[in-house]
């Protein structure tokens, strides 16, 4: 019984909601990123227009993307269901914040892949973990339009902006 509680507990948590639904899209992008960068794009470099991209800058973008929608749809379904804010501006903000997370990102592994020589596949985990926490109060400000006043356990008669 006290196990059911803790659980229910948890699952009313908008926190505790947001890392599930964070953590989803971190899987998805993850692995997206282990199999392009392994898999799907074979060589080191590519040359796209007139710019030439890293193998793992090109994986990045793919598997952050795939991340980002995965993320949102579970978001928006689960995390911050009382936001008023239409389906597409939470979605256009979404992004937003997303294409800022993508440059932070892609700085981060930069750094953590020629710098300290670390493995990308690791360098990714290392830098989507360390920006999940600024995510949160991001995306339910400014993506969701939620006050940050209210309580990480969402009110059934709370109103938004």
């Amino acid at each position: 019984m006290a196990n059911k509680k803790q659980a229910h507990k948890l699952l009313n948590n908008q926190v505790f909601r947001f890392v599930l639904s964070a953590g989803a899209g971190f899987v998805v992008d993850i692995s997206a990123f282990y199999l392009f960068y392994h898999n799907l794009l074979a060589r080191h470099t590519y040359l796209i227009g007139s710019y030439t991209f890293r193998n793992s800058t090109l994986s990045l973008a793919i598997s952050f993307l795939l991340g980002v929608i995965v993320n949102f749809a579970i978001t928006r379904a689960l995390v911050f269901t009382e936001s008023k804010s239409s389906a597409y501006k939470q979605f256009f903000r979404f992004i937003a914040v997303a294409c800022v997370g993508f440059f932070a990102n892609l700085g981060l592994i930069k750094i953590l892949i020629q710098v300290f020589g670390i493995y990308p596949p690791v360098a990714r985990i290392g830098a989507a973990l360390s920006l999940f926490f600024a995510s949160f109060f991001i995306h339910k400000v400014f993506s969701f339009s939620l006050s940050l006043r209210k309580h990480a356990t969402p009110k059934h008669n709370a109103t938004s902006n």
